[in-house]
């Protein structure tokens, strides 16, 4: 397989005064990367922004050790994570009003030549899913107070979308340290779509809604892209909205 490509979009939606949200499309690496900010109204925007900066830049200098060195892209994203995070806390050090700042994020790699595997890494509630053969399946599950009551069965899930801690944070860029992405690798099919997106997506739209916009759009990732930022806005827009959608060319 060549090289796969990343459409990324991100809006302010219909609520929110500032977009908090950050994305990264690295095509020629074959990462892709969103973080969504909390901590106020400065500190999640700046908290988002600087993880951002951060894996982009540390990506761009240790991508040679990934590909000629004895790292995995599982290890390899870890270490962005963590060093993303060291970074958040050390600017958050510096500049006192963002203090308690923080991000969630969430990484794809398919590391070229090969590019016939994902590997993903995430902390908080931003998400990632692969889309094949008319099936969306979550590659990840959020850390929120929420998700540990459902792994327990403590709620439903028709419960858990109305409850009020349903987006209380577990883990993110910015908690306490040590900081423990989960990170895991998914086999690829050259069909295959992926999405990236924070939980302003997954807040107006149902796993189903997605998939059915997936399955009308034709595997054109631009349209996708496209047709998920537009519905959730749609559907109220009560939160910063980002997708990426990869695809092979």
């Amino acid at each position: 397989m060549s090289a796969w490509v990343g459409i990324g979009r991100s809006e302010i939606g219909l609520v929110r005064a500032s977009n908090q949200d950050a994305f990264a499309t690295i095509d020629r690496l074959g990462l892709w990367a969103v973080a969504d900010g909390m901590g106020g109204h400065i500190g999640g925007e700046v908290a988002a922004q600087t993880a951002i900066a951060a894996v982009r830049a540390h990506a761009e200098l240790s991508a040679e050790l990934l590909h000629h060195g004895p790292n995995a892209p599982t290890e390899f994203l870890a270490n962005l994570i963590v060093q993303a995070h060291d970074t958040i806390l050390e600017r958050a050090e510096l500049e006192p009003m963002l203090k308690g700042m923080g991000t969630t994020v969430v990484l794809l790699m398919i590391p070229p030549p090969q590019a016939s595997t994902a590997h993903v890494a995430h902390l908080g509630d931003s998400r990632a899913y692969r889309f094949r053969s008319g099936t969306l399946t979550p590659l990840t599950r959020d850390h929120t107070v929420v998700e540990k009551y459902l792994e327990r069965g403590i709620l439903t899930a028709k419960s858990a979308r109305t409850h009020p801690e349903r987006h209380v944070l577990t883990r993110a860029l910015g908690m306490s340290s040590p900081v423990k992405p989960d990170v895991a690798s998914y086999p690829l099919l050259q069909d295959d779509l992926l999405l990236l997106c924070s939980d302003g997506l997954t807040k107006m739209l149902e796993d189903d809604d997605i998939r059915d916009i997936f399955t009308k759009s034709k595997d054109d990732p631009i349209l996708t892209c496209d047709r998920l930022i537009a519905e959730s806005l749609d559907r109220g827009g009560e939160d910063n909205v980002t997708v990426i959608v990869v695809a092979h060319p």
